[in-house]
């Protein structure tokens, strides 16, 4: 359905820790240039319709209307240089901008 590599689940667990937190939210907004954008930040709350992805140490959750964008899709973390990231990898994607944060289905 929504798959890990094993970069994102040692930054997730990293990360998590260090927060305090152990639930993330990943989604897909309307916005931007192309029409969407991906969201991966901290659950403040989660709700029944949610979709919950149990990794022992932390949790992720995908509200019902981005699992239909979301499924098949993998989420790494990708160091480039100095720079450091979440990315979502999705065969869905038909296009993306170029700053990388909007794209479209």
């Amino acid at each position: 359905m929504f798959e890990l590599t094993d970069a994102a689940i040692n930054q997730a667990i990293s990360k998590t820790e260090t927060d305090g937190r152990d639930t993330i939210r990943i989604g897909v907004i309307g916005g931007g240039c192309n029409g969407f954008e991906y969201i991966i930040r901290y659950a403040n709350t989660v709700h029944s319709s949610d979709h919950i992805l149990d990794f022992g140490k932390f949790s992720i959750v995908i509200d019902e209307d981005s699992l239909p964008f979301l499924y098949g899709a993998t989420l790494d973390h990708v160091q480039e240089g100095l720079n450091e990231s979440f990315k979502i990898i999705n065969p869905k994607e038909t296009a993306s901008c170029g700053c990388g944060v909007s794209i479209s289905f």
